[in-house]
C-alpha cells in the first residue's frame, strides 16, 4: 500500500516574499455602513422595533444591498438589531421583563467579580480602575450616548473579569449587547453622565475598601437602580 501523500507548500519564487500581495483595507464599505447605522441607532433616529429595509438603506447610503445585508448581520450579532421570521430585521427592543432578566444575570456575574476583588491579580484590578477613567474621559468629552454606553459597559465588564473566567466575560459581553441600545437611550434622555461617573467612583471605592458585604450590597443597589432607569426607558 503506497504511503500517504504529504502536502507540501510551494516555495516562493526567488526574491519574492510570501504574502507580499496581501493587503489590509483600513476601512471597508461594510465598516462604514455599520458605523453610520450604529450612530443612527444611538442617536435615536431609528427607534426600537423599526424595520430596516435593505433596498431603502442601500439607496440612502449609496451602497450595494449585499453590503447592507452584511452590515445588518454584524449589528444583529452585537445585539442592536433582531431578525424576526417573515418580517426581516428590526431595531432591537426590550420590554421591562427582558430588562429584569438581563439585570438578574448581570448581577450574578458582577457580584462574583466583586467577591473576587481581594484575590484578583493586580492587572485585573488595574483594568477596573482604567475602565472607570475611560468612562470619565468620555463623559467629559461629551462624545454622545453611543461611546458613553460603550465605556460604561466596559467598566462593568472589567468587574466580571475579576473572576479570571473568560467564559463569564463572554457571557457578560452577550448581555451587554442586549442592553447597549437601551442604555444609550437612557444616557441620551437624562444627560447627567458626570453624575453617573461619580456613582461608579463611589461603587469602586466601596469595592476597594475590602468590606465584601458592603461591596456586594453596593453592586446590588447599583444594578437595581440601573434596572429602574432602563426599564422606564424601554417602557415608553
Amino acid at each position: 500500500m503506497p504511503p500517504p501523500t504529504r502536502l507540501r507548500q510551494a516555495a516562493p519564487a526567488a526574491g519574492v516574499q510570501m504574502y507580499d500581495s496581501l493587503e489590509l483595507e483600513q476601512t471597508s464599505t461594510v465598516d462604514r455602513a455599520v458605523e453610520a447605522l450604529r450612530q443612527a441607532l444611538f442617536a435615536g433616529e431609528l427607534e426600537p422595533g423599526t424595520p430596516l429595509r435593505e433596498v431603502a438603506l442601500a439607496d440612502s447610503l449609496g451602497i450595494a444591498r449585499s453590503t447592507v445585508r452584511e452590515a445588518l448581520s454584524l449589528l444583529a450579532a452585537e445585539g442592536l438589531l433582531t431578525r424576526i421570521p417573515y418580517r426581516g430585521v428590526v431595531v432591537a427592543a426590550l420590554d421591562p421583563a427582558d430588562v429584569h432578566d438581563v439585570i438578574r444575570a448581570r448581577l450574578a456575574l458582577e457580584e462574583a467579580g466583586v467577591r473576587a476583588w481581594a484575590s484578583a491579580d493586580d492587572d485585573a484590578r488595574a483594568a477596573v480602575r482604567a475602565a472607570l477613567e475611560s468612562y470619565a474621559a468620555q463623559a467629559r468629552a461629551d462624545g454622545g450616548p453611543g461611546p458613553l454606553a460603550e465605556t460604561h459597559l466596559a467598566f462593568h465588564r472589567t468587574l466580571v473579569a475579576l473572576t479570571g473566567s473568560t467564559r463569564l466575560v463572554a457571557t457578560a459581553e452577550a448581555l451587554h449587547g442586549e442592553l447597549r441600545l437601551a442604555l444609550a437611550g437612557v444616557d441620551r434622555r437624562r444627560r447627567n453622565a458626570r453624575e453617573q461617573v461619580a456613582a461608579h467612583r463611589e461603587l469602586l471605592s466601596v469595592i476597594e475598601s475590602g468590606d465584601q458585604d458592603a461591596a456586594v450590597t453596593a453592586i446590588r443597589d447599583h444594578l437595581a437602580d440601573a434596572e429602574g432607569s432602563i426599564g422606564e426607558a424601554v417602557g415608553r
